[in-house]
């Protein structure tokens, strides 16, 4: 391996490394919220994983609306909400990721290797007629 493949490497691991570390402290910090009153397990609901993602799409929606107002976030209000909730929403995203055992240092990785080969990626196929564009 040259050395260019070889750093790239050590990222990658260092990055897979770091996600999945990410995922464990955040499941560790809210196991918790995946017991019921009556101490059954969440995730008997077969329902639970779309509740959860549910709870996802609201940090993203109020980090859009933190944004689109230029707020402050109202527990942390030293710091943009925009920032506060993209953070909740990797939190909860980890933690989600932690409790259903999914390899998502693995994911980010291999999805990162996907999208640097990808065509539509690339900055000509985007300036292109019918290019991905905002």
């Amino acid at each position: 391996m040259d050395t260019h493949e070889d750093s790239k490497f050590t990222r990658m691991i260092l990055i897979e490394g770091a996600v999945t570390r990410l995922q464990n402290e955040c499941h560790a910090a809210a196991k918790h919220w995946w017991m019921n009153p009556d101490g059954s397990d969440v995730r008997d609901n077969p329902l639970a994983f779309s509740n959860k993602l549910c709870l996802i799409h609201s940090e993203i929606s109020e980090a859009m609306e933190g944004d689109r107002k230029n707020k402050m976030d109202d527990h942390l209000p030293h710091r943009p909400a925009r920032e506060v909730e993209l953070a909740d929403a990797l939190i909860r995203i980890c933690d989600l990721g932690g409790a259903y055992n999914l390899d998502l240092g693995g994911a980010v990785i291999e999805k990162m290797e996907y999208n640097a080969k990808r065509a539509d990626h690339k900055p000509e196929s985007r300036a292109a007629e019918g290019g991905k564009a905002y």
